[in-house]
């Protein structure tokens, strides 16, 4: 029998893409692009595309798992242990499992108090039930400490709230109408595929395309003009490009007099952030600072793609700030096709008090648990005392290889009294140092609600096929678990279909008519109004369509496919309705209702309520480092964060391993492409093979993330991070790191 099933990728994307699955007699058997979603457009992502590979990998954990050998990775490279029932593994039944766990966190909340367990997890899965509904219920109820989740955009949305009070912009759709688009930290090409075909629409009609980043990425390998910038750097530039705009009179008076507060104070401060000034920060010339921001202020209606680079330096947030003023200074949220695009995400409003319950905290301690930052891992599971961190429960994250500090992190997963539970569908560094590995299911093998954030369309990811092997979604996952707790509220035992139906209970206005029926048939979007009058049915199976190509054949880059693109004759369904311009008569929402160009809420913080620049004090700019090089510890194209990582197709379009470097750089270490060299710092040291070929200039240095038991000597580049957390929203640094680099010495033969 064969079926076709409506499902969407959850994976940390923003586009958040509506899937066609394929199933003939039970099995899997092609994935694609839905052709009628409108952002989705008919074509997948490389790394998706591939998706049966990971549905099927042979290297899937299929059964629960005890340890019973010792912590650590095993032979360098293995992505998985060579014999599952082994030295090390033992099969155990999920009841066995399920017995363990439950015994061991009776016995350590009973010793040391039911906040000696911290759940770990974050962004495996964005759906809204795998994501967090059962899981953040069993925690609560246990009252485990609470996790901080912030390593990965906190930072950003900080900063940007700080300004419009709400994680919403310009949608992707409306971006084929710029005349002037800036991507701004933003690979587009890499991490943001979907949004491309409306870019190189807006670009045969005569837009430019202008990239900013320290890095020659795939879309500044496209640009009409790219701008390297040094790293950390990004608010100063934007604070010289509103010296030039709002001294020249290039500001939207009327806009900024309607609709924001502080504008005088702004004023005041862009004066001392000349493009001179900025130059000697940024490395961008200040002839090329002022054209920008003319061509910014005058090519209209002009966007900016932002993405959350900028915000991983020690000033992210106020990065962020200062970047997200700019379209309310010129007043380019007022038009089709102007704005900015950061996160999306504040427009679906989902019932998340309903499916987290934090309410159940307090009937096991009486009182809010305490939280612990996820990007202080290390030092959480090596320092914190009182009481000490005894078991340790992961799923959706990786964290022995993406969290900052390698070193210290793997010292405390090491602890040989650490109880550690990793729910995975694969061996990954992580599992290297649990005790117990549960099998968890892909979205093939699960049902979920699902938004995006980088557009305004919900869904359901209807389930496609039976779990394979003995896998379990996180939702029965910790219903599982709840009951062998004991835990007798009636949320536990909620269906799937209750679970959603309860997050779709929204009094927003914009989520009117999402109902779980509908949106198992099609994706939805946000019903938007203006001015009072509502915009109407806006699903996009509007009878108004057109038939349009698809764009899809533009979609590559230095020869490596970007795309499943289909064949010139396929036709993609394109909606026709009023395009959602969130704050093009103000309607911010901030404490004021304008845009916060100057914030009390910042003053009480004790940082600058207009914006500022300060060099990171781990940058050259700082001059009190040793370390002359500064590392970009980016994240690899093809992969997502460590995700994908460890599949042969996938890993066949990247080059895993690198350290690329200035030409000028090498050439002062004594160093050739190809050399194998050494790059370190106080924290720790890699060995990587050096790439010289300019995607980065003189001063930076680039390696990608991996897993690290695929590296040699099991080294992550997060060996080299640190700890230390942004100005606002408490993130991680991972761009504010100074390295040196040389050869590597010979091993010797003794």
């Amino acid at each position: 029998m064969k079926k076709v099933v409506q499902a969407a990728c959850p994976h940390d994307c923003p586009d958040a893409c509506g899937v066609l699955i394929t199933v003939e007699d039970g099995r899997a058997a092609k994935i694609q692009g839905d052709p009628e979603h409108p952002v989705t457009r008919g074509f997948l992502c490389a790394k998706v595309a591939k998706y049966l590979d990971r549905v099927y990998s042979p290297d899937r954990v299929m059964y629960p798992m005890r340890r019973v050998g010792p912590k650590g990775p095993g032979q360098p490279g293995a992505a998985v242990p060579t014999k599952i029932t082994s030295s090390v593994w033992q099969r155990i039944s999920w009841d066995q499992a399920l017995d363990q766990i439950s015994s061991r966190f009776r016995a350590i909340s009973a010793e040391f108090g039911s906040e000696a367990i911290l759940p770990y997890s974050y962004g495996g899965t964005l759906g809204a039930l795998n994501g967090g509904s059962m899981d953040r219920r069993f925690f609560h109820r246990l009252g485990a400490s609470q996790l901080d989740r912030t390593i990965c955009s906190a930072a950003g949305e900080a900063g940007m709230k700080s300004v419009l009070g709400a994680k919403l912009g310009t949608e992707p759709e409306q971006f084929r109408q710029s005349k002037y688009i800036i991507a701004w930290a933003s690979n587009i090409h890499g991490n943001n595929v979907h949004l491309w075909p409306f870019i190189a629409e807006a670009r045969r009609n005569g837009a430019k395309l202008v990239v900013i980043d320290p890095y020659r990425t795939r879309t500044a390998e496209c640009a009409d003009w790219y701008l390297p910038i040094n790293p950390g750097t990004d608010a100063a530039l934007a604070l010289g490009m509103m010296h030039v705009i709002i001294g020249e009179n290039l500001h939207d008076v009327d806009y900024v007099t309607k609709y924001t507060v502080g504008f005088e104070q702004l004023r005041e401060k862009v004066k001392a952030y000349p493009p001179e000034r900025v130059a000697q920060w940024t490395g961008i010339a200040a002839e090329d600072i002022r054209k920008l921001a003319r061509e910014y202020a005058t090519a209209r209606p002009s966007a900016i793609r932002l993405n959350y680079g900028v915000q991983r330096s020690e000033g992210g947030g106020m990065a962020t700030r200062a970047i997200v003023m700019l379209p309310c200074v010129i007043g380019s949220w007022k038009e089709v096709g102007g704005g900015l695009q950061m996160s999306l995400s504040g427009a679906a409003d989902f019932n998340s008090t309903g499916l987290k319950r934090p309410d159940l905290m307090h009937s096991a301690l009486g009182r809010e648990a305490r939280t612990l930052n996820m990007v202080e891992l290390g030092r959480v599971l090596n320092k914190v005392n009182d009481p000490p961190v005894k078991a340790l429960f992961v799923y959706n994250s990786n964290p022995a290889a993406v969290c900052p500090n390698h070193q210290a992190v793997i010292r405390g997963l090491m602890r040989p009294d650490l109880f550690t539970v990793v729910h995975e569908q694969f061996f990954t560094d992580t599992t290297d140092y649990a005790d117990i590995v549960l099998p968890a299911t892909t979205f093939f093998e699960h049902k979920d609600l699902q938004k995006g954030y980088g557009h305004y369309y919900v869904q359901v990811s209807n389930q496609a096929i039976e779990p394979v092997g003995e896998c379990r979604s996180n939702v029965e996952l910790f219903r599982g678990l709840a009951e062998r707790m004991g835990f007798e509220e009636e949320c536990f035992r909620e269906s799937v279909d209750e679970m959603i139906d309860l997050a779709l209970e929204s009094d927003d206005p914009w989520m009117a008519g999402m109902s779980r029926e509908r949106l198992e048939r099609e994706p939805v979007r946000m019903k938007f109004a203006a001015s009072g009058a509502d915009f109407g049915e806006n699903s996009h199976f509007s009878q108004r369509q057109r038939e349009v190509g698809h764009p899809g054949a533009e979609l590559r880059s230095g020869g490596q496919p970007m795309a499943a693109v289909p064949t010139s004759s396929d036709k993609v369904a394109v909606p026709t309705f009023e395009p959602f311009l969130p704050f093009a008569r103000g309607g911010f929402r901030t404490r004021s209702g304008k845009a916060e160009l100057y914030s009390e809420l910042l003053k009480a913080q004790g940082l600058d309520p207009v914006v500022e620049f300060r060099p990171p004090a781990e940058s050259r700019h700082a001059k009190r480092n040793g370390l002359p090089l500064e590392l970009l510890a980016r994240k690899a194209d093809n992969f997502l964060n460590t995700t994908f990582s460890n599949l042969p197709s996938v890993q066949e379009m990247e080059e895993p391993g690198l350290l690329e470097i200035s030409s000028g750089d090498a050439q002062a270490r004594g160093i050739a492409d190809g050399d194998r060299v050494r790059v370190f710092n106080h924290r720790g040291d890699v060995e990587l093979v050096a790439r010289v070929d300019g995607k980065v200039q003189a001063g930076v240095v680039s390696a990608s993330l991996h897993w690290a038991k695929m590296a040699p000597g099991f080294q992550s580049i997060n060996s080299l991070t640190s700890e230390k957390l942004t100005d606002m929203g408490n993130s991680a640094t991972f761009y504010s790191v100074l390295v040196e680099v040389e050869l590597s010495k010979p091993k010797s033969s003794h």
